[in-house]
């Protein structure tokens, strides 16, 4: 019967050569996926889906000339624009 010191080191040797041989494959594997993306020009949309939430920027139409801040002028507004008229910040 093997040693507890024994057992322990032989553990070290089997998790260091798992970590190796899952680096190579790790490589191989990325190397493989990139080819076929490649090849069949997917695109990370197609791959991965399209961004949850289905938000799109939209561009701002009013800004704060002190702060640089803007606005797009959905959702609620802005405490800048608090008691002003808006038309007087428009981009």
């Amino acid at each position: 019967m093997s040693s507890l010191a024994e057992l322990i080191a032989q553990k070290e040797e089997l998790e260091r050569q798992i970590e190796a041989i899952k680096q190579k494959e790790r490589k191989e594997a990325i190397a493989y996926v990139r080819s076929v993306i490649e090849s069949f020009e997917v695109t990370p949309d197609e791959l991965f889906g399209k961004p949850k939430g289905g938000k799109s920027a939209v561009a701002a139409k009013y800004r704060d000339p002190v702060t640089g801040k803007t606005w797009s002028g959905r959702g609620r507004a802005p405490t800048w624009l608090e008691g002003k008229n808006k038309e007087d910040f428009a981009i």
